[in-house]
Formats: structure tokens, C-alpha cells, sequence
């Protein structure tokens, strides 16, 4: 039997089910927050409202992009300014945190692109195994 080393006080353990590092994975890691991350780091002067936004995201609703972003903010990664316009403009900023973000989710994206023909592949390859299975 193996056993991990025990973390510091102030790290998670993703294999403790009680981890918030569980969580904070679950809301980090959708092709949402990846893509706002992305959004919001290219910015120039930093800065993106919401229309802006959902037009450089492709496929997300109002509602996704709405929760999306309240999460992240609820996180400490992106600021929200209104400007008290009628009707409101909201404006997205990524924070220090936020930014930090940024390097490893572009690894993993770098990743998928890079891989996205050989996992197509493999699964072609297991349905194909299952369809001739199924039959016997």
C-alpha cells in the first residue's frame, strides 16, 4: 500500500473528498472560465464588458457567461465595474490572482490542440471496438 505525503496545513489534497481543492478545479476548469481568462488577458487596456465578451466567446448564452463571470469574481479572479449608464455598462478586469491563471490554462489549451487529432483517434479506435463487440 502506498501512501502520499502529508500536505502542508494550508494546501488541499484533491484526493480528500472534503477538499475545496475539488471545487475550485470544477469552477477553474470549464471551457468558460478558460476562455474568459483568455479574453480578459489579451485585453488591452485590460479591460472587457460583457457584450464584448459574449461576442469573443463563441457558443456561451448570457446566462453562462453571467454565471461564469460572478464566480470568478466570487473567487478573487476578475474585478466588475458598472458604470452607471442606462442601461449599465459592466466591465470585467482579470485580477493579479486571475492573471496568474493564465500561464497554466494556456498549457493546457496549448495541450488539447496539440493532442486533439490522436484523442479523436482513440476514440474512433474504442468505438469502433465496442460496435464490433456489440455484435458478437
Amino acid at each position: 500500500m502506498t501512501t502520499r505525503p502529508a500536505q502542508a496545513p494550508d494546501r488541499g489534497d484533491l484526493f480528500d473528498r472534503q477538499c475545496p481543492t475539488r471545487q475550485l478545479l470544477d469552477r477553474i476548469g470549464t471551457k468558460w472560465t478558460s476562455m474568459a481568462v483568455k479574453v480578459l488577458a489579451e485585453a488591452d487596456p485590460g479591460e472587457v464588458r460583457f457584450a464584448e465578451l459574449r461576442r469573443r466567446m463563441p457558443g456561451v448564452s448570457q446566462k453562462m457567461l453571467s454565471v461564469t463571470l460572478h464566480s470568478m469574481a466570487r473567487d478573487g479572479l476578475v474585478t466588475r465595474r458598472v458604470e452607471p449608464t442606462v442601461p449599465p455598462r459592466v466591465h470585467y478586469r482579470l485580477t493579479a490572482l486571475g492573471l496568474s491563471l493564465e500561464v497554466p490554462l494556456a498549457a493546457l489549451r496549448t495541450w488539447a490542440e496539440d493532442h486533439m487529432a490522436e484523442i479523436d483517434r482513440a476514440g474512433a479506435r474504442s468505438d469502433a471496438q465496442a460496435a464490433s463487440t456489440a455484435g458478437e
